[in-house]
């Protein structure tokens, strides 16, 4: 019970994680600090999708599943969890390409927005 519970907190952090990388700039015009811990993660977020990586998140929630007597999943978290839901054809390399390009792009205007303020 106790790791699939910490599956499911690992699973709730990994959804965070991918809103902050999309939208935490956004933060930044409450906090202009919280850029020193969004920028990173926002690279990072880039950089699993442009390299096909899966997060660590994945293979920690993957091995709370398998401990607690559960199946885990072979693909990634969005593969997992998104794919079903936003893309039912399936996540090509293409796909996660733009995903990358789409954190990088968003970022830079809302950025921009707040280095104009």
């Amino acid at each position: 019970m106790r790791n699939a519970l910490l599956a499911d907190l690992t699973l709730l952090l990994h959804g965070l994680f991918i809103l902050f990388v999309v939208l935490g700039g956004c933060l930044v015009f409450w906090r202009r600090g919280i850029a020193w811990i969004h920028l990173p993660c926002a690279a990072w977020g880039s950089l699993i999708e442009f390299k096909g990586w899966v997060c660590p998140l994945t293979y920690l929630e993957n091995d709370l599943r398998i401990a607690a007597g559960k199946d885990g999943y072979a693909a990634g978290f969005i593969d997992h969890y998104l794919v079903p839901l936003v893309y039912p054809a399936g996540l090509t390399s293409e796909t996660q390409i733009l995903l990358g390009l789409a954190v990088i792009v968003i970022n830079i205007f809302i950025y921009a927005f707040a280095l104009r303020r």
